[in-house]
C-alpha cells in the first residue's frame, strides 16, 4: 500500500517545492497541481480545512492537503484536538465510496441472497487463499443478510496469470459460477473480450489496496482482510445505528 503512495506522492512534493507562490485562491492550486499530478490522477475537489491557509485537495481517490502558496503538502490525517475528532477519515471514505459507486454494478460480480440489509465490496484476487476462504463461505455473508459484490484486484499484475483467469471469469457465460469454479481451482476456458479487469485493478492501487480480500463497507470504511460473516454483520449493523 505504501510503496504505491509514497512513489506518488514524492513526486507530486518534489515538483510543488518548485512551485511559485500562489495567490492563495483554489483555481490557482488546482491549475498549479494540473501540472504535477501523474496521468489518471485528477483533481475532485479542492475547499479550505479549519487551518487557515491549508486545502483539503481530493486527488483521484484520496485526500490531502497543500499549502496556499503552493510549497508545501501534507501526506496525513487532520485531526481536530479540541473535539478528538478525525475530520479526514470521513473524507477519504465518502470519497472511496463514490468512486467504488461510480465502477457500475453492471462491471462487478455479484452474488445476492433474495433478501439482504446490506452490500459490501470486495477487491478479490482469485489466488488468494483469505479470498478463497470468503468465497467459500458466501452462502453465510447471505445468510447474514449480506450481499456481496466483487471486484478483481490481481495483486501480480496486468501480465499475470491471475489478471488472465479474471477476464476468463468476466467473459464467461456464467460469471458466478466460473468465479466459484476458479476460486475452488478449478481450470477455466481461456477466454477473452472486453472487461473491467484492469480499471478494477487501477482503481484499487488509487484507494491504496495492496492486498486481498479488501472489503469497502458501505459506509465507505476499508477492511482489509478476511471477516467472518457473522462478525462483519455485527459490524455493519453497528454502523447502521
Amino acid at each position: 500500500m505504501w510503496n504505491h503512495r509514497i512513489a506518488f506522492f514524492a513526486g507530486v512534493l518534489s515538483a510543488l517545492a518548485a512551485l511559485p507562490v500562489l495567490a492563495g485562491a483554489d483555481a490557482k492550486i488546482k491549475a498549479q497541481l494540473k501540472k504535477v499530478l501523474s496521468p489518471g490522477y485528477e483533481i475532485g475537489s479542492i475547499q479550505e480545512t479549519p487551518i487557515k491557509g491549508l486545502f483539503e485537495v481530493v486527488v483521484g481517490a484520496d485526500v490531502i492537503y497543500v499549502s496556499g502558496d503552493g510549497k508545501y503538502m501534507v501526506d496525513g490525517r487532520l485531526i481536530d484536538l479540541t473535539s478528538q475528532k478525525d475530520l479526514t477519515e470521513p473524507r477519504r471514505a465518502m470519497i472511496r465510496k463514490q468512486a467504488v459507486d461510480q465502477v457500475g454494478e453492471d462491471r462487478m460480480v455479484i452474488f445476492a441472497p433474495a433478501e439482504y440489509k446490506h452490500t459490501i465490496t470486495v477487491f478479490t484476487d482469485i489466488d488468494c487463499g483469505y479470498c478463497r476462504k470468503l468465497h467459500r463461505q458466501i452462502a453465510d455473508y447471505g445468510t447474514e443478510g449480506i450481499r456481496v459484490r466483487y471486484l478483481f484486484f490481481p495483486r501480480a499484475g496486468i501480465d499475470s496469470d491471475s489478471f488472465k483467469e479474471s477476464v476468463s471469469v468476466w467473459c464467461a457465460d456464467d460469471r458466478r459460477q466460473a468465479l466459484t469454479d476458479a476460486k475452488a481451482g478449478k481450470s477455466l476456458e481461456t477466454k477473452s473480450c472486453k472487461n473491467p479487469v484492469k480499471d478494477h485493478l487501477e482503481l484499487g492501487k488509487q484507494l491504496g489496496i495492496s492486498g486481498t480480500p479488501a472489503i469497502l463497507l458501505e459506509s465507505g470504511d476499508l477492511v482489509p482482510g478476511y471477516v467472518p460473516a457473522k462478525r462483519l454483520a455485527a459490524m455493519l449493523n453497528a454502523k447502521g445505528r
